[in-house]
């Protein structure tokens, strides 16, 4: 089996770097009866939508075996466990609050606790209440207030026992996979497949998720004053499909739309220059005062990182993504590209001088995991965590600030409009049966902490 290595003076191994593991509530909860509906559960039922026809009504059962899943935790001797709150198994239709399903979620984060792993609660990971989105979901500017009512009932319950609260997983996929592109869930708003209404929506989702963002941050604040509070957003560098100028302004454009449209408004208080050269009508609607509210100090920046993307130009100005090629492909059809994650951090850091520290929040793969005699071999995970781990030591070495790691995922789950197909776990679920398996790079990940404890005690006897 191979080994996850670092040198004995990475600062990864310092006492103040948190290593973790993640999850999402409609990924692994199931237990679809004791919560309202949501988007996907929707989104679920209509033919074509999910690759493998199935949905989340099950999942792993992470409600019905939670306790089982802290004790694994446990074992794998991480200091950190990220998982989702599902707003609809918290708060009802007529905006009172589901006392079970708020209590769940009180006795996972206390069970942690007892365990000595610390919680990182994110409150929005794409699971917006179905009764919200038959009122215009994140069209309608309503549902940011709503999200805040919903954060404030979250946070007030669980307070400062949680180590840090992230608001929005990812505005990115829920504004412009959902909305835009119509390839998660609601799908494109049936309103809209004029293709410039869809991108107007697209738009004014993010706005909203990032004004939900805004609105709630300073009611968690002061309901958990000693938690760090921030936000998650995904990046990937932007790469030109060839040498030629159109397709270097492509992939400038992809980068001011698909990365910076989310972390400028937070750190500057305004959109890239972008949004001046839209059409009127394609522009989302901005009321006074947004902006301002947006900009807010952030404890922490959650970045989610897995592959590069790479653009080319159109005939109307705007970009096209280029699939990637070659044999060395994840089962996603991405590539494994772990010098992006330094290339797009310190590319940010020089754009942004007040660029907030960062967790890795998010990163991981998806291979074809085979069960054999009890053993799911899956050396090239293993390859690929440590290939990324030496990323994040690049971006400390060239001035960025990091504080964590988060595996993405702790076991395999429901992976959004792919189903069950995609496998990216360190821990492999049978989902006939519900059963937990360690995969080889759960193994190295307990091997791996157990020496960073080695190394963290000799260095205080010394």
């Amino acid at each position: 089996m191979t080994k996850l290595q670092l040198d004995k003076q990475s600062p990864l191994l310092s006492s103040n770097f948190v290593f973790g593991v993640a999850t999402s509530s409609f990924q692994i909860e199931g237990d679809r009866k004791g919560r309202a509906d949501c988007i996907w559960d929707t989104f679920c039922e209509h033919p074509g939508h999910i690759k493998d026809a199935s949905n989340g009504d099950a999942a792993c059962e992470h409600v019905k075996f939670y306790e089982q899943d802290v004790d694994m935790i446990a074992s794998l001797g991480v200091d950190a466990y990220r998982l989702s709150v599902a707003w609809a198994r918290v708060m009802n239709a007529d905006g009172s609050v589901n006392q079970l399903g708020l209590n769940f979620y009180v006795r996972l984060v206390n069970a942690l606790n007892e365990r000595g792993i610390a919680t990182h609660v994110t409150l929005y990971h794409w699971d917006l209440p179905q009764y919200h989105e038959n009122n215009g979901g994140w069209l309608n500017r309503e549902t940011a207030y709503h999200f805040a009512d919903y954060a404030e009932v979250v946070v007030g319950a669980l307070g400062s026992k949680v180590a840090s609260y992230s608001t929005i997983n990812e505005p990115f996929c829920s504004a412009y996979l959902s909305y835009e592109a119509g390839i998660h869930a609601p799908g494109a708003h049936p309103i809209s497949h004029d293709s410039g209404n869809r991108r107007k929506n697209g738009r004014q989702a993010a706005h909203h998720l990032l004004l939900a963002h805004a609105l709630a941050l300073p009611r968690m604040r002061k309901l958990a004053p000693d938690s760090e509070h921030g936000i998650v957003l995904n990046f990937s560098p932007c790469h030109a499909a060839s040498d030629s100028k159109a397709d270097y302004d492509a992939a400038a454009t992809a980068h001011a739309y698909h990365n910076r449209w989310y972390l400028q408004p937070l750190l500057q208080g305004s959109y890239p220059d972008l949004l001046q050269q839209l059409a009127p009508n394609e522009q989302p609607v901005i009321e006074d005062g947004d902006l301002a509210l947006m900009q807010q100090p952030l404890d922490f920046l959650g970045v989610n990182y897995y592959t590069r993307t790479t653009f080319t130009s159109t005939d109307n100005g705007w970009f096209k993504d280029v699939p990637a090629q070659g044999d060395a492909l994840t089962t996603m059809g991405w590539e494994v590209y772990p010098q992006g994650l330094t290339e797009i951090l310190t590319q940010l850091k020089k754009e942004y001088n007040n660029l907030p520290p960062i967790y890795i929040t998010e990163n991981g793969v998806a291979y074809d995991d085979t069960v054999s005699d009890e053993q799911i071999k899956d050396d090239n995970r293993i390859i690929y965590f440590q290939q990324h781990l030496e990323a994040v030591e690049d971006c400390i070495a060239q001035g960025v600030e990091m504080k964590g790691y988060y595996i993405w995922s702790l076991m395999d789950n429901f992976e959004w409009a792919e189903g069950y197909t995609q496998r990216f776990g360190i821990v492999h679920v049978d989902f006939d049966t519900g059963q937990r398996r360690l995969k080889d790079s759960a193994k190295a990940w307990q091997q791996f902490l157990h020496n960073r404890k080695l190394i963290k005690a000799s260095k205080s006897i010394c």
